[in-house]
């Protein structure tokens, strides 16, 4: 009796210990395998989202370049502001001078020459 419980625990040691082998020997095949199933499976969607990043990422760096360039822009506009104020100041002051100037051309044109004049107001002209 002793002989087979003896050889039945051999037996079971055995077995158990040859199961824990061939696990052994074979999960990290099998682990191997089921990453690579999931990098098969995965990378063509992770490649689409590197794209579509890539694009957000020139978008947004064409929109950052134009919000600086737009704020650039207004602060130079701030900046000309005195500019602006002297080039008002200086058309208004050659607007007033154009002003004097014709008014003076309009009284010596008056007062060079009060000839008589013919009908249809032209100029007598004398000597031609």
């Amino acid at each position: 009796m002793e002989d087979q419980e003896m050889q039945l625990k051999v037996r079971r040691v055995t077995d158990k210990f040859t199961e824990s082998m061939y696990v052994l020997a074979n999960e990290p095949s099998v682990a191997l395998y089921r990453l690579q199933e999931h990098v098969r499976r995965s990378l063509p969607e992770l490649v689409q989202h590197k794209t579509d990043m890539q694009s957000w990422e020139e978008q947004s760096q064409g929109a950052i370049y134009t919000v600086e360039y737009a704020c650039s822009a207004v602060k130079s506009m701030t900046n000309s502001s005195l500019c602006f104020k002297n080039i008002d100041g200086l058309l208004r002051q050659a607007i007033s001078l154009k002003e004097q100037i014709s008014t003076t051309q309009g009284r010596r044109k008056r007062t060079m020459d009060p000839g008589p004049m013919k009908e249809g107001g032209e100029k007598h002209s004398s000597g031609m």
